[in-house]
């Protein structure tokens, strides 16, 4: 009972699992919140864009923009270009992105828009993504994971 040897070995045996899941969750969870942000960041650059879009690609009465694609892409990619690689990894459909437009029509609510009959446009642009796990194909988490995001802009017609 006194001999000792290996208590080291067969203590570190039972430390390495628990060592490696902390390890490993510790990078998921950081790759996580890294594509989080990245999804958030991506929704407010969408709509400060569409923020500086003229009046006239706005619709009030159907809540539409002549310009979703171009927003969509720009929200998805960063840029206007539509061979842009995406932000995330896997967001490879502009049909994640929604632009819908709001115009407020009280009077008492215009604000500096008092000149504009509908108001001003507010463009809500909302994406998700599905997440692009670091160790999906272990089998660790479940495939169905979706990071989402969604930011307004009231419209400055340039």
């Amino acid at each position: 009972m006194r001999d000792r040897s290996g208590a080291a070995a067969a203590e570190m045996a039972l430390m390495v699992p628990l060592l490696m899941i902390l390890m490993f969750g510790g990078f998921e969870a950081g790759h996580y919140f890294y594509t989080e942000h990245k999804i958030v960041k991506a929704v407010r650059d969408g709509a400060r864009y569409a923020g500086r879009l003229p009046f006239s690609a706005y619709d009030c009465g159907s809540g539409t923009s002549s310009q979703a694609a171009l927003i969509q892409n720009v929200t998805r990619t960063g840029v206007a270009d539509t061979t842009a690689p995406p932000l995330i990894y896997n967001w490879t459909d502009n049909a994640d992105v929604t632009v819908s437009v709001t115009c407020n029509t009280a009077e008492t609510t215009k604000g500096i828009f008092t000149d504009l009959a509908s108001g001003a446009p507010v463009v809500t642009v909302s994406a998700t993504a599905s997440y692009p796990s670091l160790f999906g194909a272990l089998g660790l988490l479940d495939a169905d994971i979706n990071v989402a995001a969604n930011a307004q802009a009231v419209v400055n017609g340039l």
